[in-house]
């Protein structure tokens, strides 16, 4: 699987925000080339909100264990909460093995926020990019039930 077809497979889903900072935006260097998806349908990006899902292009400090440096390596990044979590890895997020996060084509704990919830697959290929595109699903359609909620108890309080 390619990097577009994963954005542009994202970017269809409603309410979708792709944040992909580009070189010269007010983003941080390190975040140039890198997604960051939120369900945001007013199109603003939300306060106070972290994205369901990212895509890497690079290492960042302190989140180089997966050797994303290399041009041709990249790493999807969902956060599926601990059920999910628990069913695809075996493990519990608060309790998981370190692993080869260098690893393609698998799905595994993040190697930083695997405690909250998150896994990242290094190059999805053809044994993860399907799951990796249901995942995708699931975390927007979880995220945008979270904000239909809060905004909901907004109106009623």
């Amino acid at each position: 699987m390619k990097i577009s077809q994963l954005v542009e497979t994202v970017q269809a889903f409603d309410g979708v925000l792709d944040l992909a900072p580009t070189a010269g935006s007010e983003y941080p260097e390190v975040a140039w080339g890198d997604h960051f998806f939120y369900y945001a349908p007013d199109g603003k990006v939300p306060q106070n909100a972290q994205p369901y899902a990212t895509i890497v292009t690079k290492d960042y400090p302190g989140d180089e264990q997966s050797n994303l440096d290399d041009p041709y390596r990249w790493r999807v990044n969902v956060h599926v909460g601990r059920a999910k979590f628990t069913e695809l890895t075996g493990e519990t997020p608060h309790d998981f093995a370190p692993g080869d996060y260098s690893a393609t084509d698998a799905i595994m704990p993040h190697p930083v926020y695997g405690a909250l919830g998150w896994i990242a697959v290094v190059n999805p290929g053809h044994r993860t990019s399907a799951t990796v595109l249901d995942l995708l699903r699931g975390a927007h359609d979880d995220e945008r039930r979270r904000v239909e909620r809060r905004s909901h108890e907004r109106v009623t309080e």
